[in-house]
């Protein structure tokens, strides 16, 4: 996976927004599911396209100092600066560079998948870094299975720029619905013991989710515009609704997916 195929590298200035974006929406969720499996004192974790880290210093907390947190993103800028004695930071490309096999308690990955065309090799390595018995975590966005419906309510509204960022994902590769396949896409690898669970909000103007979404359609304004399926004047229209907190528009289905390797 090169620099430039990927849709929402980290060298924009948007990232700055969209990490804290994502971090309010979704870290709790996160948590509960990490805590779930038990992570524990001791643990050796991996956690995958760790973006802005949060995920990465709240594990180096559990498993430390006994353990150890190895996080990895493509783009490890925002990670750098982290400091733990139990988190080491590395610049990785899950598809092209190696991992270790069997060495891993814990694996764990946020919305990184849906946006690899090797995304079925990425999974694969990531099952055969998990030691016996340990635990793959993924959570990736379904964001076609439940679009809005301005007929229920006339503040629920169907974002253009939605729909052209859908279409400029999958010209870059991107499955936006691969959070729907996860689990049996984890069966299909051996693990056991599945657990799947899809989270879904209504958001309105001014929240978390319309920050992560102001942040999307500006980092790819150039390509949404291009698409065709929306003028400036309409862009500029959606930014404005996403201000706007009588706006009410359904967030992504987040499925979080647990397996475990067989012991």
């Amino acid at each position: 996976m090169s620099d430039t195929r990927y849709v929402f590298d980290n060298a924009h200035g948007e990232t700055r927004e969209r990490f804290p974006a994502l971090s309010d929406l979704y870290d709790d969720e996160t948590i509960r599911c990490l805590q779930a499996v038990g992570v524990a004192p001791g643990w050796q974790c991996l956690e995958v396209a760790a973006g802005g880290g949060s995920i990465a210093q709240w594990l180096a907390r559990q498993v430390g100092p006994s353990g150890q947190v190895l996080a990895t993103d493509l783009d490890a800028r925002f990670l750098e600066s982290l400091a733990d004695p139990a988190l080491d930071v590395r610049r990785h490309d899950i598809v092209r560079d190696p991992l270790p096999d069997s060495a891993f308690d814990l694996v764990h990955a946020r919305l990184i998948l849906v946006h690899l065309p090797e995304r079925e090799l990425a999974l694969a390595k990531m099952a055969s870094a998990l030691k016996p018995g340990g635990w793959l975590v993924c959570e990736e966005f379904d964001s076609l299975s439940m679009p809005a419906d301005p007929a229920l309510h006339p503040h629920e509204c169907a974002l253009k720029a939605q729909a052209a960022m859908q279409r400029v994902m999958a010209s870059r590769g991107a499955n936006t619905r691969y959070g729907r396949d996860l689990a049996a896409r984890m069966r299909a690898l051996g693990l056991v013991d599945i657990r799947a669970q899809g989270q879904m909000s209504m958001w309105q103007g001014g929240s978390a989710g319309a920050r992560l979404f102001r942040a999307n359609f500006e980092q790819l304004r150039d390509e949404l515009l291009r698409t065709s399926l929306l003028t400036r004047a309409e862009l500029d229209d959606d930014l404005t609704k996403l201000d706007d907190p009588r706006t009410l528009f359904p967030s992504p289905v987040m499925w979080t997916v647990c397996g475990r390797r067989p012991r």
